[in-house]
């Protein structure tokens, strides 16, 4: 399936499609245009809009694109729901949901200038949201066998970590 979305993209639209890609639509395609060409593309290349004004899978009832998304797909992986803490931080400026999203702000503000064009910056974006992915699961993971955690050492915590990792949550 096409996905159209503004160009120039910072937190929510590399999110996104990072989000779509794992969870929605593994062979998406990606377009990237001026805001007021978005209506266009949908109708001529019947692609799927997001993050972009007066759309569906855009901002709404306070939440960013990346959580619509998740809501809209009716996705209940609850380490991605962490996730989109971070990724709403980031994107709204709501640090005090998670204070992460001062440091993913930073990356994908930065990285914009390291990349040749949009679809770099998604493709490069891929793996710090991998990477945040992990870090989500893993800070949950300690929440939850935090007693168990208590009673090892590091190098058995770590070990112990490194297992439940693989694991489907």
């Amino acid at each position: 399936m096409k996905w159209v979305t503004r160009e120039y993209v910072h937190v929510d639209r590399t999110a996104c499609p990072w989000l779509i890609r794992k969870f929605i639509d593994p062979q998406a395609e990606f377009i990237f245009v001026p805001t007021e060409k978005i209506e266009e593309v949908e109708k001529t290349q019947k692609a799927i809009p997001f993050d972009a004004p007066e759309v569906k899978l855009g901002h709404r009832d306070g939440k960013c694109s990346f959580e619509t998304i998740i809501e809209e797909y009716n996705i209940k992986d609850q380490v991605l729901r962490e996730l989109a803490k971070i990724v709403h931080s980031a994107d709204t400026r709501d640090t005090a949901l998670a204070p992460e999203g001062i440091g993913l702000s930073a990356i994908m503000t930065g990285a914009r200038f390291n990349v040749k064009d949009d679809f770099e910056a998604v493709e490069k974006a891929a793996y710090v949201y991998d990477a945040l992915y992990s870090y989500c699961k893993l800070k949950l993971l300690r929440k939850k066998y935090k007693k168990e955690l208590a009673k090892m050492k590091q190098n058995q915590q770590t070990e112990f970590l490194r297992i439940k990792m693989k694991e489907k949550q």
